[in-house]
């Protein structure tokens, strides 16, 4: 078959790195960077057999740059600490990577469809499902892009649709959640005020109403029952935090 090369970015992953390194298993190399862990997750890689990286963050889009500039295999798979590959995407990738070495293959890169595991149950019926991630390419085809703190790679060529799952196990609890909403709408706000862009009433008020109803009702929540309700809300606190931070960098200059 064609190689693959998996790359991983993290930090104080320990407790979920190690169900995504065994589901990668089968993969001819597993990079991965680590910016300064400080509980057992390179251990955890080590035992793995991982090729480890010690990098300071510089943020989402140039981390994952460099972890693919680490790759050597002509396909890449990326994935993050509190993923994992299911046994039917494994399957239909290691038959990719064989119709590939029989030059039967066209596309230069695969969406993945990520299903979400929140609240102890799978969502596959609203909010976040359907949701697909280009996530498997050529190496020499794809490059990372994005704002923080929010990344995605792009490929240069055709890109097609797998059918297995790439299985997240999301947010520990609420309280994690609301911890990462924190975290990230920081970034974010610093990302927008980097560009020069100050928060107006618009963005406080209209905003967050409107990504709690595209959620809710266009990505169709509801049909998640109260669990879906809660992240909707979520949804909408996440930009509101944004914005009002984006509005606190601002008033101090």
């Amino acid at each position: 078959m064609t190689g693959i090369s998996a790359f991983i970015v993290c930090k104080n992953e320990a407790a979920s790195i190690g169900r995504c390194l065994e589901s990668l298993a089968w993969c001819d190399e597993i990079v991965v960077v680590d910016s300064g862990s400080s509980d057992t997750t390179l251990e955890i890689c080590a035992s793995h057999n991982c090729r480890i990286s010690h990098r300071d963050w510089t943020g989402y889009v140039d981390q994952k740059s460099y972890a693919l500039s680490l790759c050597t295999q002509p396909w890449i798979l990326n994935l993050d600490a509190d993923e994992e590959v299911s046994p039917e995407l494994r399957a239909e990738i290691c038959a990719m990577l064989e119709s590939d070495a029989g030059g039967r293959v066209n596309e230069d890169g695969f969406e993945l469809l990520r299903v979400v595991f929140y609240l102890g149950r799978w969502w596959r019926k609203g909010g976040w499902h359907p949701e697909r991630r280009l996530r498997l390419a050529r190496r020499e085809r794809v490059t990372w892009h994005g704002e923080e703190p929010h990344e995605h790679a792009r490929v240069q060529g055709s890109v097609s649709r797998m059918r297995g799952e790439l299985r997240h196990y999301t947010y520990r609890d609420i309280s994690d959640h609301v911890a990462r909403l924190n975290a990230h709408s920081s970034s974010a706000a610093r990302a927008l005020h980097a560009k020069g862009l100050r928060a107006g009433l618009v963005d406080l008020l209209l905003k967050p109403k409107a990504r709690f109803l595209k959620f809710f009702f266009l990505r169709r929540g509801y049909r998640e029952g109260l669990p879906g309700l809660l992240v909707a809300c979520m949804e909408a606190f996440y930009v509101y935090l944004k914005y009002f931070k984006l509005w606190e960098l601002g008033r101090k200059g």
